[in-house]
């Protein structure tokens, strides 16, 4: 059994429906990020940057902390969404994500949705920055089905920040490659699941 610590984020949510895309059992508890339950004594021990998501395998007595390697931690374990043909694409587009996606798209959350009106300049930084993202992955989709030819766990680490895209002030029928996938992906029924596994309820946004 896998316990995941986590929270209705996109770094959260990318290991809730990895774990139902595997069909395996696992149990979800939640970390109040309002609560500053990230900084508990217990959590802190698990996750030494106080950030979700984190899982223990207590069947190997292992716990993983980050996103990026809790992915790589499962797909190696279950031989799933890694294809060995497709190995280094796949993981340098899912260190795309870890290291270009998820900031740039965290400080569009920050600067045009949480915080907006406060700095023009951040603003307007966030919006080129988000843009690009999207730029690049409508190209990159351009060619092929998903991110790297066949459904994997590149796609499983981006899709979340992108079911964000109103937060992000963008329109996805301006970057139909990224429509198409995002929509695809979203009538999947374990992300479906996935999506909702602890704290509040959200609907995926629709287009």
């Amino acid at each position: 059994m896998i316990d995941l610590y986590s929270s209705a984020t996109p770094n959260g949510r990318k290991i809730s429906i990895m774990l139902e895309e595997l069909g395996i059992q696992y149990n979800a508890i939640h970390i109040d990020l309002e609560k500053k339950e990230q900084f508990s004594d217990f959590f802190s021990k698990i996750s030494p940057s106080n950030k979700i998501p984190v899982i223990v395998d207590n069947d190997k007595g292992i716990t993983v902390f980050e996103s990026g390697a809790i992915l790589l931690y499962l797909a190696e374990k279950y031989d799933k969404f890694l294809n060995k043909n497709y190995y280094w694409e796949i993981v340098q587009w899912l260190f795309f994500q870890m290291s270009y996606v998820g900031p740039m798209l965290g400080q569009a959350h920050q600067y045009l949705f949480y915080n907006a009106g406060k700095s023009k300049f951040a603003e307007e930084k966030s919006k080129g920055y988000t843009k690009h993202v999207y730029q690049i992955l409508d190209e990159r989709l351009s060619s092929r089905e998903y991110i790297v030819d066949e459904y994997s766990i590149a796609d499983i680490s981006i899709w979340p920040w992108i079911a964000r895209f109103e937060r992000h002030q963008i329109k996805l029928d301006e970057y139909p490659n990224v429509l198409r996938w995002y929509l695809e992906i979203s009538n999947r029924a374990a992300v479906v699941k996935g999506y909702n596994v602890v704290g509040d309820y959200y609907e995926i946004p629709t287009v």
